[in-house]
């Protein structure tokens, strides 16, 4: 499978190429908006997994030959940014299986971080209105510490809830989160309920502000 990383230079994206790149076997594309960082960074990643023993070809392209070639498409971009990208690279996205989005909005005061939806209702919502019709929308990795996905020397286990309105598509990204090693997916619902699931990052944001050495924290359901 080959999946493309749309803002695969920033946190979010740089973890889960890492992480992919490290536990499975499945190809890697890096998207930017400027097609010479996108190949600058690929090379980033594929110089750090070779310091561990694991050696990869990571491609990088500017966002829209990058989502032309993914099978997957994960839309690592900032949640300002999302309807602008899902709109410049939806002729692209014919062939796509999942288009996934793991951005929250948020704002920040004095008090810590608060979560600010969209007026579509969630940022999944927004991706869901703006991608191109047929293309199934699944929301996933909210609220992973970036920090402790790209650290390929820890563990994770972590929990990442998943929501999405196409029962294939949601089951396809489950067992891709799940091929990283100590990740585990849970079936949160449809797309209906995606406020409350991206509703949870700004929470464990202002725990890692608040408490001492909770800088990667992340949620495990038992």
């Amino acid at each position: 499978m080959r999946i493309s990383l749309l803002g695969g230079t920033g946190d979010i994206g740089q973890a889960l190429a890492l992480r992919w790149a490290f536990d499975t076997d499945h190809e890697i594309v890096i998207g930017s908006r400027d097609p010479a960082k996108a190949r600058a960074k690929a090379e980033e990643y594929e110089t750090e997994l070779d310091s561990l023993g694991v050696s990869r070809s990571i491609n990088g392209f500017k966002n829209g030959m990058a989502a032309e070639r993914g099978d997957i498409v994960v839309l690592a971009v900032p949640p300002f940014h999302i309807r602008d990208t899902v709109e410049s690279v939806a002729d692209r996205l014919d062939d796509v299986d999942v288009l996934v989005t793991p951005a929250v909005g948020m704002n920040r005061d004095d008090s810590g971080f608060h979560y600010k939806p969209p007026k579509a209702g969630s940022v999944t919502e927004l991706v869901a209105d703006t991608a191109p019709d047929g293309i199934p929308v699944v929301g996933a990795f909210h609220g992973l510490s970036a920090d402790r996905l790209a650290d390929l020397e820890l563990d994770i286990e972590q929990d990442t809830l998943i929501v999405g309105d196409d029962e294939d598509a949601k089951e396809m990204i489950r067992r891709l989160a799940e091929e990283i090693e100590g990740l585990r997916a849970l079936d949160a619902g449809g797309i209906a309920n995606s406020a409350e699931v991206e509703s949870v990052t700004p929470l464990l944001i202002n725990l890692a502000l608040e408490n001492e050495g909770m800088h990667d924290v992340g949620i495990r359901f038992e």
